[in-house]
């Protein structure tokens, strides 16, 4: 009876083991299988995290290429205003030389038609008196 109920412990061990070994291998593969997942989200989380990084990095720069854009564009606004006013002083310049020099030869003119008037009205006074002197 001892013997049958040894033998009875014996079995009892051997299955607890075999089921402690099948146990230890079923958690060992639920483990594996969870350390695997958890690398599959990591991985889609390290992804997803790099695509935003590029994103954003990238909506930076597009950001500083519109800010640069729009300075380089009022610079180029200003630059042109500013030769509008140079060649508008320049316009102005040309006009009041250009009306200083009609003016002086306007007036070259005038003098040079009045000399002539007065040598004319001398000569035809001269010919009045001469007439005169022959009559």
């Amino acid at each position: 009876h001892e013997r049958e109920h040894d033998r009875e412990i014996s079995e009892l061990i051997a299955k607890h083991q075999e089921e402690m070994e099948k146990l230890r291998v079923e958690l060992n593969q639920e483990k594996q299988h969870l350390l695997d997942e958890l690398r599959q989200q990591m991985a889609a989380t390290h992804k997803a995290e790099i695509e935003q990084a590029q994103l954003q990095s990238q909506m930076l720069h597009s950001l500083e290429l519109e800010a640069l854009r729009l300075s380089l564009n009022n610079m180029h606004t200003s630059q042109l205003e500013l030769t509008q006013s140079n060649l508008r002083k320049e316009k102005e310049t040309a006009l009041v030389e250009l009306r200083e020099m009609l003016n002086d030869k306007r007036a070259q003119e005038v003098a040079i038609l009045q000399s002539r008037h007065q040598l004319e009205w001398e000569k035809i006074k001269e010919q009045c008196l001469k007439e005169k002197e022959d009559l």
